[in-house]
C-alpha cells in the first residue's frame, strides 16, 4: 500500500498562509512541488485501497490524509471529478512513447498498451473497482473520456493515417473506420470479455490477420494430366 506523506504541508507553491507582509511583494509562478502532488495522489489511493468509496471520499479528508491543506488540492485541481482522473491515470500503466513518424509500428505499440492495461485492470482489485464506480458518475465518467481516452483515439487515428500516407494500409477506406476495425478486437478482449485470453502477440495477431483479411484463401484449381489416347490403326 502507498503511504502518502505526513507532512508536506509545506507547499513550496502555496507559500505561507494569509496575505503577504507589506511592502513585499506576493511570489509568483514558482514550480508547484511534485512532493505535494505525490502526497496528494498516493493519499487518495490510500484511502481507496482501505475500503472508501469515490463518493465517500471529501476533498477535506483527502487535505488531512495528504497533511496539506484543501485550498492546495484546489491549486491543483478543480474538484474531485478531475482528481480523480489523474488518480486512475497515475495507477494505469503510463501510456507509450510513439515515434510519431511510423504507421503501423506505432499502431502496433498502441494496442499493445491496450492490452497491457487490460492485464493490469484484470490484476488489480484497486483498478477494476476504480472503473466500476467511476462509470456510476456521468460526470467523472466524462470527464475521463474527455481527457484519457479520447487523446488515445486521436493518436491512433493519426497512426492509421501515418500509415496509409505510406502505403502500407490503402487508401481508398475511411481511416476511422479502418481504426475502429483495429481497436474494436482489443476493446472486446480488454473490457468486454474478461475472461477471453490476451497473449503477448495478440497486437501483432490483430494487424496481421486484418492486412490479410478474413476471406478464405482461393485455392489453386487442381490441373488432371489427361494421357493422349493412342489412335487406333
Amino acid at each position: 500500500m502507498r503511504q502518502a506523506a505526513q507532512n508536506p504541508a509545506q507547499d513550496s507553491a502555496a507559500g505561507p498562509a494569509g496575505p503577504p507582509c507589506q511592502g513585499q511583494e506576493p511570489r509568483r509562478g514558482r514550480p508547484r512541488s511534485a512532493a505535494v502532488e505525490r502526497a496528494i495522489l498516493d493519499a487518495v489511493v490510500q484511502l481507496l485501497e482501505a475500503g472508501e468509496t469515490l463518493d465517500g471520499l471529501s476533498i477535506e479528508r483527502i487535505a488531512r490524509t495528504a497533511g496539506v491543506g484543501k485550498a492546495t488540492i484546489y491549486r491543483r485541481w478543480s474538484g474531485k471529478e478531475e482528481l480523480f482522473v489523474d488518480v486512475l491515470r497515475d495507477i494505469e500503466p503510463p501510456d507509450p512513447a510513439l515515434s510519431g513518424t511510423a504507421g503501423l509500428d506505432d499502431l502496433r505499440v498502441l494496442l499493445e498498451s491496450m492490452r497491457t492495461r487490460g492485464l493490469a485492470q484484470r490484476s488489480s482489485a484497486l483498478l477494476h473497482n476504480v472503473f466500476v464506480q467511476m462509470k456510476k458518475h456521468p460526470r467523472l465518467w466524462t470527464e475521463y473520456q474527455n481527457t484519457v481516452i479520447a487523446p488515445r483515439r486521436v493518436a491512433m487515428v493519426a497512426a492509421v493515417q501515418r500509415a496509409v500516407d505510406a502505403g502500407e494500409l490503402r487508401d481508398d477506406l475511411d481511416v476511422e473506420l479502418m481504426d475502429d476495425l483495429f481497436l474494436g478486437p482489443m476493446l472486446v478482449r480488454t473490457v468486454h470479455r474478461p475472461e477471453a485470453p490476451l497473449p503477448e502477440d495478440l497486437a501483432d495477431r490483430i494487424i496481421a490477420t486484418l492486412l490479410q483479411g478474413l476471406a478464405p484463401r482461393v485455392q489453386k484449381q487442381q490441373v488432371t494430366a489427361v494421357e493422349p489416347t493412342t489412335a487406333s490403326a
